[in-house]
């Protein structure tokens, strides 16, 4: 099979890669770049069926190339990360829905299944848990660029969706609820990498708002794996699944065990969301998802223990810290 991956380049995109290869696959990766960085597949370069371009999910006529020649795409390209989010609201929207755009109008041409990412953030100040694909959504004030993200994403569902009712393409909607793991960085805000960072610098660890609010954090090896299952099912196509697990942790606690996994002395500092981001800045005390949607299409529910994810995550940060004080990088070969 032939996959493309759009945003291949980045933290999701290049295991997908890794996974695929492994069993078999060809894959090729388009990416601008942006966010995502060559270190995630400078182990994949010159594997037999690997192939990269850095471009941008916006040009029509790279992306039609790349569609047509490929029997599955996976759009992971967009504008990830809630520091990057709330300081560019115009690119965040242009850049998801856009994309997307591209992406469907491409793979209409000749049916291509296209597989679209998105994000528990649609969810947004619902309070009815755990979140059920089916239920209503619930999102801030435009006036709060923190809503752009989930919005954009939103309309990428609603997208995909019209063009399977209006032009028969094949689309399966993910969306994923805080997937970590090696190779994710803390560059645009992610929670865990940056406490594993700091937590190894003996730096203070900065919690944002009380700590109080919870998530739920997956492995990114569990979120590759549901992927590939329901790109291999076909009674997935045109509905929306949750990928993510289901053990929450407050953010405060998750600061206390990656300080100890990391052996670190590092105090535990609580920041206001004034300090952190624009004034009025909302954020939600729980995300959990229901993943019996997923288990009942495909078989499987990620199960990777909390411990392991943050073990991989600070082995993963020290290995960084550790190659760019060398002075080379880091090697993205991190197998499971």
């Amino acid at each position: 099979m032939k996959v493309l991956i759009t945003g291949g380049c980045g933290f999701i995109g290049s295991h997908l890669a890794e996974r695929l290869l492994d069993r078999g696959d060809r894959v090729q990766v388009l990416d601008d770049l942006s966010t995502g960085s060559m270190e995630n597949i400078e182990h994949l370069v010159g594997r037999e069926g690997f192939a990269y371009r850095i471009g941008s999910a916006l040009d029509v006529p790279l992306v039609a190339e790349l569609v047509d020649s490929a029997d599955v795409t996976v759009h992971l390209a967009a504008a990830v990360g809630v520091k990057l989010i709330v300081e560019k609201p115009v690119h965040t929207i242009e850049t998801n829905v856009r994309a997307t755009e591209v992406v469907l109008g491409a793979a209409a041409r000749k049916k291509k299944l296209v597989m679209v990412a998105s994000t528990s953030e649609v969810y947004g100040k619902s309070t009815t848990f755990p979140f059920r694909e089916d239920q209503d959504l619930q999102l801030g004030p435009t006036t709060h660029s923190r809503w752009a993200y989930a919005c954009s994403k939103a309309l990428d569902e609603w997208l995909a969706l019209a063009y399977l009712r209006e032009q028969g393409v094949p689309v399966i909607v993910t969306r994923f609820f805080n997937t970590v793991g090696p190779r994710q960085t803390g560059q645009y805000g992610m929670v865990l990498p940056s406490f594993a960072a700091q937590a190894l610098r003996n730096e203070p660890i900065t919690v944002y708002g009380s700590g109080e609010q919870s998530r739920c954090f997956g492995h990114v090896r569990d979120a590759v794996e549901a992927l590939l299952r329901l790109m291999a099912a076909p009674e997935a196509i045109g509905e929306v699944f949750n990928v993510g697990a289901t053990h929450e942790v407050s953010i405060r606690a998750l600061a206390e065990q990656v300080r100890d996994a990391a052996g670190s002395a590092s105090e535990i500092r609580l920041v206001p969301y004034s300090e952190a981001y624009a004034a009025g800045f909302e954020d939600m005390m729980r995300r959990v998802p229901d993943v019996t949607k997923l288990e009942r299409v495909t078989g499987f529910r990620p199960r990777t223990s909390l411990e392991e994810i943050i073990r991989d995550v600070v082995a993963d940060q020290r290995a960084r810290m550790i190659a760019h004080a060398a002075g080379r990088a880091p090697t993205g070969a991190v197998r499971h």
